[in-house]
């Protein structure tokens, strides 16, 4: 019997990964994250739950760092097999990965000469710019639709989840014994209608479906009341001489920001704005999109292929070293800064915060989903006083939640997806915090009769 365990992203949002072992396919891990919101140490040195030298192969469903960011440290304790994910996928983990072991060098640096003034032994890497090269070179494309067979009996297709550029749904077929089995992993769904990004794909057979649950209480608002509340913050902070500050992901929400604001600039709504992207990672996979134009939606896309995104938005400037970082902050009023990280775990937004949180005249716009521990969530849930680089900031600046700008799909998006899967294949609810869950669960069998199950951490089934 195929079994399946629930490591990651079971009652919690990030670190998604779930291993999945066959007698066809071996010990498959789907998906390899992260866990983003706690300390750094903590999540560093964590054991996994697992020995990495014994997992055959990998399947990714996107390139998200609480979805891929732990692939470095599995090549770094021993996995040397297939990575397999989409082109754009491998494209985007190149620049993410790389720009991930950087921030990750100086956070060992700085944890250790913390260990050493208390005397205690310096933390070991737990990988190396090497171990993110070689997860480079185990990386094996697959296009959309394409079945790769896998083994005697067992194919891998991956389908457009239109989350973000190369996320996909996974849809895994092999044999138990005598009996054919599919396992369908919805990866991160996205929303339907939203710039740039295709809808989700829809199936309609599995046996065992694990779907997404970020959003599982909530819908989000409409895109045009979303557009409207951004463009009023607009108005109002500019009127008060202020700066609106975005904490944004690199992937996926910063090219739906920028496109939106070449939108506004279009129907001359923008003022004069000064609009900086202070993020490197995020300038690069800016260009990415650009340069994969073909695979978003068919007429944001072709819109893409024509203009770069600096010529949809002629106010945009990119900021890419330290220098022009901090030359931002000389900008007293009328800047828009969207900078990662997106929940303010690290990167450049929290000096800008640093710089900025504490002035009510300034807004900080949420534009994603806040991760329970986060700094973003913090300051989301209306904390007074939050705690940055060793000191504290009264938290004073505007505080605007954008929901309609996430990259997920909303409660009535989830249950339309999964209502389309015919035959009553069991359904697992994972990548969710417990309320979302518990809401979803409710919801479809209210609405639909169809029965969920809710795995906890660790957990471990056969089907």
């Amino acid at each position: 019997m195929a079994t399946l365990t629930f490591l990651g992203a079971a009652q919690q949002v990030t670190g998604s990964c779930y291993l999945l072992e066959t007698p066809t396919l071996g010990r498959v891990l789907l998906d390899a994250g992260l866990h983003q919101g706690g300390d750094f140490e903590g999540d560093m040195t964590m054991p996994l739950a697992f020995a990495p030298k014994t997992i055959d192969t990998v399947i990714l469903s996107h390139a998200h760092l609480d979805h891929s960011g732990l692939l470095p440290v599995l090549v770094h304790q021993g996995f040397k097999g297939p990575i397999y994910c989409t082109k754009a996928t491998a494209g985007l983990l190149r620049i993410m990965l790389k720009d991930a072991e950087g921030l990750y060098e100086k956070d060992l640096e700085y944890a250790n000469l913390r260990r050493a003034r208390r005397g205690e032994k310096a933390l070991k890497p737990a990988y190396t710019q090497r171990d993110v090269h070689t997860v480079l070179t185990l990386c094996e494309p697959i296009r959309y639709g394409e079945c790769l067979l896998l083994g005697e009996g067992a194919s891998l297709c991956f389908h457009d989840a239109g989350h973000i550029l190369g996320s996909a749904i996974v849809e895994l077929k092999f044999r138990d014994g005598k009996h054919p089995r599919t396992l369908v992993f919805s990866g991160d769904l996205g929303k339907r209608n939203s710039v740039l990004m295709n809808d989700p794909e829809m199936l309609e057979h599995a046996d065992l479906v694990m779907m997404e649950s970020t959003y599982g209480d909530r819908d989000h608002e409409a895109m045009p009341d979303t557009l409207r509340q951004f463009e009023k913050v607009l108005r109002d902070t500019w009127a008060k001489k202020g700066n609106v500050l975005i904490p944004a992901f690199a992937v996926g929400r910063t090219q739906e920001i920028l496109y939106y604001l070449g939108q506004l600039h279009d129907e001359g709504k923008l003022d004069h704005w000064q609009i900086f992207l202070d993020s490197p990672m995020a300038i690069e996979i800016t260009q990415v999109y650009e340069s994969c134009s073909d695979l978003l939606d068919p007429e944001d896309g072709c819109r893409l292929k024509v203009a770069s995104m600096k010529h949809l938005v002629p106010q945009l400037r990119y900021a890419k070293t330290p220098d022009e970082s901090r030359a931002i902050n000389r900008v007293t009023h009328g800047a828009i800064i969207i900078a990662g990280s997106g929940m303010c775990t690290g990167g450049r937004i929290r000096h800008h915060l640093k710089q900025r949180i504490w002035n009510a005249r300034n807004t900080i716009v949420f534009a994603g989903f806040q991760a329970r521990g986060t700094l973003g969530r913090r300051i989301a849930d209306g904390a007074k006083i939050i705690t940055m680089f060793g000191d504290e900031f009264a938290v004073r600046a505007r505080v605007e939640i954008l929901s309609g700008f996430s990259a997920h799909a909303g409660q009535s998006e989830l249950v339309e997806w999964i209502s389309h899967f015919r035959d009553a294949p069991r359904v697992m609810l994972v990548h969710g915090e417990p309320d979302a869950l518990d809401a979803l669960a409710q919801k479809l069998w209210q609405e639909k009769k169809i029965a969920t199950e809710i795995p906890y951490p660790g957990q471990k089934i056969g089907f």
